[in-house]
């Protein structure tokens, strides 16, 4: 998250931008909607063991991808 953006224009955003099955099911306060899923979602990246279900991986390529070695 930018410093130059504050809490209020970020629910303000995802209160505008509801993923397709949010517009879908609707929402009687999409500002509630938002704030309540951003907080999650700060909490989530703030502590990856926040969903014990889920798990936070934070890896470069270089330690996903085996390099291809040139043929000889």
């Amino acid at each position: 998250m930018s410093s130059d953006v504050t809490d209020q224009e970020r629910v303000e955003s995802r209160a505008r931008h509801l993923l397709p099955e949010e517009r879908a099911a609707g929402s009687d306060d999409p500002q509630a909607q938002a704030s309540a899923i951003l907080a999650d979602s700060d909490r989530r990246e703030a502590d990856p063991n926040a969903a014990p279900d889920t798990v936070l991986e934070r890896r470069t390529s270089e330690e996903t991808v085996t390099p291809i070695e040139p043929p000889d």
